[in-house]
């Protein structure tokens, strides 16, 4: 698996045959039920139910469980992960959270939502992101081309928050106190901006409106007329 900007969640049952590789993306190992032994570059690690462990890209480790275990794994190319390597998570209500993503992946479709903030629940889960109080900065430009790629769909503070790897109250605070603003009226900013942008360079008022979310072409209208 080779994730890009995406994270992917499975569940994953680990036998007393070893294993051995190396990735070019992190991964998150839960427990859920067993014990998974692990050596990572011949340090030995074990996560039962309730524990967890990152692997960072490039680590070479080996696994085995000798009397079956089962584990949600995370794969993410997410580089704030680097923070939480070689250290446990910190929050006890880690298992329960795991255990409901676990159920969540076996269910037919899995629930969307679910899914889709599952990275940031769980980065989430190990403590705090950066030690000594200092703050890992939001690429703002690259939130803007991401909600500028999903318009066709309500987007909301949580949305905005797990592209981040933020919680919603987190992400609101830091919106407010880099932007300016409160973090739905950035977003409204970004998708006006936008649609300015279209409308300037000759696109109608139709299309301009479909690629931005409004409603309709006399929504987009009214919304250029009152900024």
């Amino acid at each position: 698996m080779h994730p890009s900007t995406t994270a992917a969640l499975s569940l994953r049952r680990y036998g007393a045959s070893r294993g051995s590789h190396a990735h070019d993306h992190f991964q998150i190992l839960v427990g859920l039920d067993g014990v998974l032994e692990l050596e990572v570059e011949g340090r030995g690690r074990r996560v039962g139910a309730g524990d967890g462990w990152v692997v960072t890209p490039g680590e070479r480790h080996d696994f085995e469980s000798r009397a079956g275990s089962r584990c949600l794994v995370l794969d993410t190319a997410q580089d704030l992960w680097a923070q939480c390597a070689g250290r446990s998570p910190m929050a006890p209500q880690l298992l329960s959270l795991a255990r409901y993503l676990a159920l969540c992946v076996t269910q037919a479709p899995p629930p969307a939502a679910a899914l889709h903030h599952a990275p940031a629940l769980l980065l989430e889960a190990w403590g705090p992101s950066v030690p000594n109080g200092r703050r890992r900065t939001i690429d703002w430009p690259a939130l803007a081309a991401w909600a500028q790629a999903h318009w066709h769909r309500p987007l909301s503070v949580a949305d905005l928050a797990a592209v981040a790897c933020l919680s919603p109250s987190q992400f609101a605070q830091r919106c407010r106190d880099e932007q300016g603003m409160a973090a739905m009226q950035w977003l409204r900013s970004q998708r006006l901006q936008q649609a300015r942008q279209l409308r300037s360079s000759g696109l109608g008022a139709a299309e301009t409106a479909r690629r931005t979310g409004y409603r309709s072409p006399s929504a987009l209208t009214a919304a250029l007329r009152q900024r």
